[in-house]
């Protein structure tokens, strides 16, 4: 047998991540592969996770995307996030495989949050090298920009 060094990784503890000025689409790519690998995430400061991109058709292309309904009743769906966190959320999802029943245990293990909560204030924090925003922060949109604009909740 070759001597190998296998990497135990801890399971029980999570991975968090800090969201503050990283970009939705590669943060949630990052986020869906840590997912597949079986670790546990929580991202955590979603509302200052930045969009690229011009303010006014972002908030139009959502709009649009509001505007998706059920024919027969509202409440059968598509329902539509509107907070920062469940935003975030909806996009890892649409990341991870479709048809494999591994996607929701993959789901289970992912906490998005508003903020930073007591159970995750003490862990160690990373932030993704390549999903950091590359020019000046006025160029981007922040999700509690986005989340005000479609009508999301106070935070």
């Amino acid at each position: 047998m070759a001597n190998k060094q296998e990497q135990v990784i801890d399971l029980s503890r999570p991975i968090v991540v800090d969201g503050t000025n990283l970009i939705a689409g590669r943060l949630c790519s990052n986020v869906a592969k840590l997912l597949r690998q079986g670790n546990r995430v929580s991202i955590i400061n979603c509302e200052k996770i930045m969009i690229s991109g011009k303010k006014a058709s972002i908030i139009g292309e959502y709009e649009d995307f509001l505007k998706i309904s059920s024919i027969i009743h509202p409440r059968h769906g598509p329902f539509h996030p509107r907070r920062p966190d469940t935003i975030i959320k909806r996009m890892i999802r649409g990341m991870l495989p479709k048809e494999k029943p591994s996607k929701k245990t993959d789901l289970a293990r992912l906490r998005t949050y508003i903020g930073v909560p007591r159970d995750v204030k003490g862990l160690e924090r990373i932030q993704f090298e390549k999903s950091k925003i590359t020019r000046s922060s006025a160029k981007y949109t922040t999700m509690a920009e986005l989340s005000r604009y479609i009508g999301g909740t106070n935070f």
